[in-house]
């Protein structure tokens, strides 16, 4: 039988990114959290926290974390249907992981009914779409949002739809870089404005339009401020046409390569047994997201073969 407080400290531990700050949401010593841990590796009989900063958790308390956070889905709804003196008075939390230009754009219209309605309040963990899977594989979150369509063991996977992204940059910085034309020379020298270390839409950008090869770049992990880079002329960059339609209406902003464009797919990842609250969130994002987002180019989401795709 799972001891849940011991269960408790590991998922505080991983959420809250240290011990300190864990044995403060818990309202215990450092020392009493760290025995926890202990106590809960002896009886597991592996360890389930590497020591870093922050703290991971290992193959066996990343299972653990899982089976946390589809409890604590789950006891939600039992505290609806069976009210137990002193509990489900705070408001439900779910953790999300997305990516940042999905958070800058279309998500908060596509949440906002539901988390009026049921009074929900999210607690968000920004990743790059391409590696926020991740989140759910080490149990940190309930669901997220990225352009992996493989769920992780114990998850569904759901289409949401297409982000569109174009190259652009302020018009003084392309007839500065560009004035003789986008070549593989011109971009070589062409600072480009890059999210972070796993963002490679630039790369995929330039191999689709048959450039290679490398160019110098800033790094701007902020969608906000990677727009108003852009815009001060610091280099040329991939961004949701979302985004800057203003920019791109008053000039402030133009496509390098006009009519070439990427679209990356985005999914909802979302335990299997989250719960009700989990689903409705689910039903929601369904019904919002493709007012915002193109059509993923899947002959199965055409054809209306993918109702969801579990993991095995």
């Amino acid at each position: 039988m799972l001891d849940y407080k011991l269960l408790q400290a590991l998922a505080s531990v991983v959420e809250q990114g240290g011990f300190e700050r864990a044995a403060r949401l818990l309202g215990l010593s450092q020392s009493a959290v760290s025995q926890r841990i202990k106590l809960l590796e002896a009886r597991v009989g592996a360890p389930v926290l590497l020591r870093a900063s922050p703290p991971m958790p290992t193959e066996a308390g990343q299972r653990l974390l899982n089976h946390v956070q589809q409890v604590r889905l789950l006891e939600r709804d039992l505290q609806r249907d069976v009210p137990m003196q002193g509990e489900g008075d705070a408001p439900p939390r779910l953790r999300v992981a997305l990516n940042a230009d999905s958070l800058a754009t279309w998500w908060a219209d596509a949440v906002a009914g539901l988390c009026r309605r049921q009074e929900l309040l999210l607690e968000l963990l920004v990743d790059d779409q391409d590696v926020g899977l991740r989140r759910m594989r080490a149990g940190e979150v309930v669901g997220c949002v990225c352009a992996s369509e493989q769920p992780v063991a114990g998850a569904r996977a759901i289409p949401l739809g297409a982000m569109r992204y174009l190259a652009v940059g302020h018009a003084d910085f392309i007839e500065h870089y560009f004035a003789s034309g986008v070549t593989e020379a011109t971009l070589s020298k062409a600072p480009a404005i890059v999210f972070g270390p796993d963002d490679r839409l630039q790369h995929r950008f330039l191999a689709s339009c048959g450039f290679s090869g490398d160019f110098p770049h800033h790094l701007c992990p902020s969608s906000e401020g990677f727009v108003r880079l852009l815009c001060a002329g610091l280099g040329w960059g991939m961004v949701p046409a979302l985004q800057i339609s203003a920019e791109l209406a008053d000039g402030r902003l133009r496509q390098l390569l006009p009519g070439h464009h990427v679209d990356v797919p985005l999914y909802w990842h979302y335990w299997r047994s989250g719960g009700q609250l989990l689903e409705q969130l689910t039903r929601q994002l369904q019904q919002q997201a493709p007012h915002s987002l193109g059509p993923i180019h899947d002959e199965r989401i055409a054809t209306g073969q993918w109702p969801g795709q579990d993991a095995e």
